[in-house]
């Protein structure tokens, strides 16, 4: 038996093609159309400051722990994830493929200095949560010298 099939499917998956296209493109750049910009939807970000730490909470819904990097130096943290999607399949097609290779990435400036040796780091459920001791400021030492 042979399948009736639409002859408007085909305008209909081109439209969402390229609405999927123009929506990529419009995230990559920022109002002007010049600059690249790392779009915030891509990973929402808390910081909450305590007394001797900071707790950071990252969005990154769909990743592995292995896919996540973290680094930090100079008082600047960065958070890289990376998954690729699988080709392999056993049988079957795509009526619809949007799942894909997909990365984040957010550079934060932390607010003060942190013990970047002891800070640790779990991912649970799509949730980030990083903590980071904060560094015991020596009081100042400084010695005033008056202007003749």
């Amino acid at each position: 038996m042979m399948r009736r099939t639409n002859p408007f499917d085909d305008i209909e998956e081109l439209f969402d093609r390229l609405s999927r296209q123009f929506d990529e493109m419009g995230h990559q750049f920022d109002r002007s159309g010049m600059m690249p910009t790392t779009r915030l939807h891509d990973m929402a970000v808390d910081i909450s400051d305590y007394d001797n730490k900071l707790v950071l909470s990252a969005d990154l819904p769909g990743y592995e722990k292995e896919d996540i990097s973290l680094s930090i130096a100079n008082r600047t943290l960065t958070i890289e994830a990376k998954r690729e999607m699988t080709e392999e399949r056993e049988e079957g097609e795509y009526l619809r493929r949007e799942r894909r290779q997909q990365s984040a990435r957010r550079t934060l400036r932390l607010p003060e200095a942190v013990d970047e040796e002891n800070a640790t780091a779990s991912y649970h459920n799509g949730v980030l949560t990083i903590e980071l001791p904060k560094v015991d400021v020596e009081p100042d030492d400084s010695h005033r010298i008056d202007i003749d």
